[in-house]
């Protein structure tokens, strides 16, 4: 019931991916408005079922009120699903605050696991990037980052089919030197873990497939996140002037569109579908809010794959040492860990 045009894209991304993959879905919120909005779809034969939750969270609303005063919220009753077994995952294309805070709430967080983070896949110049913290968390500590860096090379591993994922810490340069305090106690964190750690990396090294995971606080990823859209976006509109200005273009862009098709699928987010929410409980897909049907098909894909290779079984199995060895690395003083780096 979130997405800026719910709930037509809900329901029908979830037609298409009960119909194109056989997964099972249970759609929450007004029971009302679903049905009718399902009885325009042909879905004889699909498990798709109704689950009536009378609230909707907007995306003005406070996340943590929205979870504490809507108790009946279509996006806390589909955790609650998934907290009592009757679902395995949860896709929204509604507030991402209110989406983190129940899975926070309801689910709770994986034991070991300070915050949960919300990873963004990102388009790069040989596949992808997964970019951690998208924007859940603001405010990190080093211990924080460290933690995502281990849930992000899981979920490449197991998601992505990185064998051995290069796991990247976004910085102002590449040196040892560079950054601050946060990003340089948790950069001597990473160098003692088992990860496939190669140290600092900048922004263009998001996009030039340098690393396969790249670790940030929220405030930053949220930033090269909405930067990165803004900047496709740009680019998209400027193009198309430059070519409607011209009867050349507009032939030369008849011959290289089969090029540009290819092009807009790399950079088109519906492709992807979600961003997971790691560290909880459970699985969450949090989808953009002006997502299209395919982009929620897809986003219900992914939840899908994410349960059933147990992406927070091996990130369980993995905590204990990893925190060992990190956490050893991030006690006493920022000015001690400065001096034995020396």
């Amino acid at each position: 019931m979130g997405s800026d045009n719910a709930p037509v894209v809900e329901v029908e991304g979830a037609v298409q991916a009960a119909r194109q993959h056989n997964i099972p879905i249970i759609l929450v919120g007004d029971e009302e408005r679903l049905e009718r909005e399902l009885s325009t779809h042909s879905i004889e034969g699909l498990d798709i079922s109704i689950h009536h939750a009378s609230e909707i969270v907007g995306m003005h609303d406070s996340a943590s009120d929205a979870v504490r005063k809507k108790k009946n919220s279509s996006i806390r009753v589909a955790f609650e699903l998934v907290k009592e077994g009757t679902a395995n995952a949860v896709v929204s294309a509604g507030n991402s605050g209110a989406t983190m805070a129940a899975g926070k709430f309801v689910l709770k967080r994986i034991r070991g696991i300070d915050r949960p983070a919300i990873a963004t896949v990102m388009p790069n110049l040989v596949d992808h990037t997964l970019v951690l913290d998208a924007g859940g968390n603001v405010d990190c500590k080093p211990q924080h980052l460290a933690q995502f860096a281990l849930m992000g090379a899981v979920y490449a591993k197991c998601i992505m089919g990185k064998s051995s994922p290069r796991v990247g810490l976004l910085s102002n340069g590449e040196e040892e030197s560079k950054g601050n305090e946060q990003t340089r106690q948790t950069h001597l964190a990473l160098k003692e873990s088992d990860l496939n750690y190669v140290g600092n990396v900048e922004g263009r090294d998001i996009y030039n497939g340098h690393a396969d995971v790249v670790v940030c606080d929220g405030f930053v990823g949220n930033v090269v996140l909405k930067t990165s859209e803004g900047l496709a976006e740009a680019i998209a509109t400027m193009l198309r002037r430059e070519i409607e200005g011209s009867l050349l273009a507009k032939i030369g862009f008849l011959l290289a569109r089969p090029a540009f098709s290819r092009f807009k699928r790399k950079i088109d987010y519906a492709e992807v579908g979600g961003a997971p929410l790691l560290g909880i409980q459970g699985t969450g897909m949090i989808c953009h809010g002006g997502s299209n049907p395919k982009a929620l098909m897809n986003a219900i894909r992914s939840a899908h794959d994410y349960v059933a290779k147990g992406v927070n079984t091996q990130l369980a199995a993995q905590l204990e040492p990893f925190k060992e060895v990190v956490g050893s690395c991030l006690t006493g003083s920022g000015e001690d860990r400065q001096t034995q780096a020396g």
